[in-house]
């Protein structure tokens, strides 16, 4: 309690940490209902694997960074083992589906809206937070679904929580590790031996063969971590800075696209499981990557177009 009653620690650190405590709670949850299931064919892998992940969400800010780095070891091995599964699905009846559509309509969507709009007025008109203000529009989202209909209890929301993890499985971890992967590579000093390799090869000053670099770069690094975000940090130390930003390229556009030129290496990755592999799965989609095929060419579209926009206005 006493992290929760320091007066220097900002509230929404505080609240932050109550919404990765509840998040851990629903991963221990899920682990115990899968091991209460018989029609789970990995019922104790899976028990392990989304209560150790509980654990580490839940009370990370209180474990030290060994013992957490042990425990996401342990974790990954049912993963590897694929003994991780999921058992019998609690969705309603496709007839009751069919007809809450019917009955609510475009409002269906009026939940899921809401999140965005706590999390954009949170940033707006609080020090909370965009996360804290995610977890207050979830909360409102599951208020409102419970207004729609009587059938949605608190207990609803966790068996649905459940379903959908299980569904995804251990992809769902992927995200984190690759976000944390990118401080890794930044600690190591990736992106100066990045940088030492390409001043080989672009010459000094041309700042136009060094934006199509980061750009093309951005791509490649956010393919192989799957992530935008992890790959902006090394490719802009390796990249942005010693070969575009420092011969007087604008920092704030050649920056912000670089990342959405990222995005476009998300639109074409596996890695991205969260965007490319998750919807996959929920959707049942023969091809595993079909959602990745039919990217493939806005991906190249825009990153064609942002090249030469940065091109053009650097």
């Amino acid at each position: 309690m006493a992290f929760f009653t320091d007066p220097n620690i900002l509230m929404s650190t505080k609240l932050l940490e109550i919404l990765y405590i509840l998040m851990g709670l629903v991963l221990i949850y899920t682990g115990i209902r899968n091991l209460a299931d018989k029609t789970n064919p990995h019922r104790y892998g899976t028990l392990f694997f989304w209560s150790i992940l509980g654990m580490v969400i839940g009370a990370g800010h209180w474990l030290p960074p060994l013992t957490s780095g042990i425990l996401i070891f342990l974790m990954t091995i049912p993963a590897i083992a694929r003994r991780v599964g999921k058992g019998k699905s609690h969705l309603p009846a496709k007839d009751y589906m069919e007809n809450m559509s019917s009955k609510l309509g475009m409002k269906i969507f009026i939940p899921a809206l809401s999140i965005g709009i706590f999390a954009i007025l949170f940033v707006l008109f609080t020090e909370l937070g965009a996360l804290v203000g995610v977890g207050a529009g979830v909360l409102v989202a599951m208020i409102i679904l419970m207004f729609f209909s009587r059938d949605n209890k608190p207990t609803t929301f966790l068996d649905d929580a459940a379903d959908m993890l299980g569904t995804v499985g251990p992809l769902s971890m992927l995200p984190m590790l690759l976000a944390s992967l990118g401080a890794v590579f930044t600690s190591a000093g990736v992106g100066t031996v990045i940088s030492n390799a390409v001043g080989q090869v672009v010459p000094e000053g041309n700042v136009t063969i060094g934006i199509i670099i980061y750009a093309l770069g951005m791509v490649l690094f956010t393919v192989i971590m799957g992530n935008a975000f992890a790959a902006i940090t090394v490719m802009t130390v390796g990249i942005g800075a010693p070969f575009v930003f420092s011969h007087g390229a604008n920092p704030a556009l050649i920056g912000m696209l670089a990342l959405t030129c990222g995005y476009c290496g998300t639109l074409m990755t596996p890695m991205a499981a969260n965007f490319n592999i998750v919807p996959v799965a929920i959707l049942e989609m023969k091809d595993k990557y079909g959602a990745i095929k039919n990217q493939l060419f806005v991906a190249c579209f825009m990153l064609i177009f942002q090249i030469v926009y940065m091109i053009l206005f650097k």
